[in-house]
C-alpha cells in the first residue's frame, strides 16, 4: 500500500510540475508577445522622430563657399564670409582631418608675426586678397595682440573636425569676392555677403 501511495504521489507531483511549467510557459509567451508590439510602435515613433530631425537638419545645409586643401589630409571648408555693421568681415567654417591618423595643426597657420605667435597656434596667418582693389587684408587683433581667430589649436584626431573663425577688416561693398590664403593650404576664392 505504501508503494502504491508513493507512486500516486509521484504521479501527482509530476502532473503538478508539468502543469506549473505549462502555466509559466504560457504566461511567459503572452508577456513576450506584447512587448514587441509596444517596442515596434515605440521604435517606429522613435524612427519617425529621428526622420523628422534628419529632415530638419537637411533643410538648412551649410553652404560651402570654398574648400582649402592642406597637408596630410587637413581641409578647411569655408561656410560663411559675412560683413557686419562694425566694418568687420567674419570668415567661418570647419577645419577637418580627413586622414586616418591624428594630425598636428601646423604652427605656420599662426603666421610669422611675433605678436601673434606668442599667443599660441591660431589661424592668425590667414590673409584675404582683393585682386580687383589690389589690397591684402590681415587677421585683426585685439589691444593685447591676440588674433581675432580661433586659438588654442593643437591636433585633430582622425576623421575629426572643429569649427573655426577669422575676423578681417571688411573690404569695400563693391568687392564681391576675395581669395582666402591660409599658410600650408591651397588658396580659395570666396564670395562675400
Amino acid at each position: 500500500m505504501s508503494v502504491r501511495y508513493a507512486t500516486k504521489t509521484r504521479r501527482g507531483m509530476v502532473v503538478v510540475v508539468i502543469a506549473a511549467g505549462l502555466v509559466l510557459g504560457a504566461g511567459g509567451c503572452g508577456s513576450d508577445d506584447e512587448p514587441p508590439q509596444k517596442k515596434s510602435s515605440a521604435s517606429s515613433q522613435a524612427s519617425k522622430a529621428s526622420e523628422g530631425n534628419k529632415g530638419a537638419q537637411t533643410e538648412e545645409p551649410a553652404e560651402v563657399l570654398a574648400v582649402l586643401k592642406g597637408q596630410k589630409g587637413l581641409e578647411f571648408t569655408v561656410e560663411s564670409a559675412k560683413r557686419d555693421v562694425g566694418g568687420f568681415l567674419t570668415v567661418s567654417g570647419t577645419l577637418a582631418n580627413t586622414s586616418d591618423t591624428t594630425q598636428i595643426i601646423p604652427t605656420q597657420l599662426a603666421g610669422d608675426e611675433t605678436e601673434i605667435i606668442q599667443h599660441g597656434i591660431s589661424l592668425g596667418g590667414a590673409t584675404l586678397v582683393d585682386s580687383v582693389g589690389k589690397k591684402r587684408y590681415y587677421v585683426l587683433r585685439d589691444t593685447d595682440g591676440r588674433p581675432l581667430t580661433t586659438t588654442g589649436l593643437s591636433d585633430l584626431g582622425a576623421g575629426r573636425s572643429t569649427n573655426v573663425f577669422m575676423q578681417f577688416p571688411a573690404p569695400p561693398v563693391s568687392t564681391a569676392e576675395v581669395t582666402l590664403q591660409l599658410p600650408t593650404f591651397r588658396p580659395g576664392t570666396i564670395k562675400l555677403s
